[in-house]
């Protein structure tokens, strides 16, 4: 069988580090590396154009720190964070980060790091998702099959979400309901709304349709939309 390989890219304002992680990751048989960014800002406009799996990403930076730089992201990729300061690494695992690696990094740590990833990533795509989420509807608890849903948004304190017959409200937040989704058919495509992919019907740069609904889409979310339904079938 062929072994995957996954893209990944080094954000650190450090030379020597890009050297080490560099180094490491050429003899690493699960990953490419693509891309090399000296600071965050540089490595955003890289980022919104070309999707990868994994980031190496220093956390004290000049200009955006590494925290600062995955708060931009509407979806982040899989992140290890590299710094020289333990003091981090509470905070970063606020962010869903894969790991975290203490400079200066030994290859048996970057190792054991590595396994992380895989173990997450290939779980991820071996794991077939549930076909029904279960959602909180005032004191009632319902069952919501995925492939009914069309889109769902964001209200106030609530979420609405659009299935093929009726709207719900759910007491709940935006981000809770995209970890329960598919990430395969679902995306944010705007701070207010996620549309199910397979649902879309037309789509322009302003906005997408569903069932002669409209919908608009985010300035930072257009070009992962755009990747993503190159992908549907």
């Amino acid at each position: 069988m062929e072994q995957s390989r996954y893209k990944c890219m080094i954000i650190d304002d450090e030379p020597a580090s890009h050297y080490v992680l560099q180094n490491y990751i050429e003899k690493n048989a699960h990953l490419y590396l693509v891309k090399q960014c000296y600071n965050a800002v540089e490595a955003i406009d890289y980022i919104r154009l070309h999707p990868v799996d994994l980031i190496f990403l220093d956390i004290d930076m000049p200009q955006m720190s590494g925290i600062e730089f995955l708060e931009t992201l509407p979806q982040a990729p899989k992140t290890i964070l590299t710094t020289a300061h333990s003091h981090y690494a509470l905070k970063s695992y606020d962010y869903g980060v894969v790991d975290y690696l203490l400079k200066p990094i030994s290859f048996p740590r970057f190792i054991k790091a590595m396994e992380r990833f895989l173990s997450f990533y290939i779980s991820r795509e071996s794991v077939q998702p549930p076909l029904a989420i279960q959602l909180k509807i005032g004191k009632d608890q319902i069952e919501i099959q995925q492939d009914t849903i069309d889109y769902i948004q964001s209200y106030g304190n609530y979420v609405k979400v659009f299935t093929s017959d009726k709207v719900h409200i759910v007491t709940t937040t935006t981000q809770e309901i995209v970890s329960l989704l598919a990430a395969q058919k679902f995306l944010r495509i705007h701070k207010s709304y996620v549309v199910n992919l397979t649902k879309i019907t037309a789509y322009t740069e302003q906005e997408v349709s569903i069932k002669n609904v409209q919908i608009p889409i985010g300035i930072t979310y257009k070009r992962a939309l755009y990747n993503r339904l190159d992908q549907v079938d």
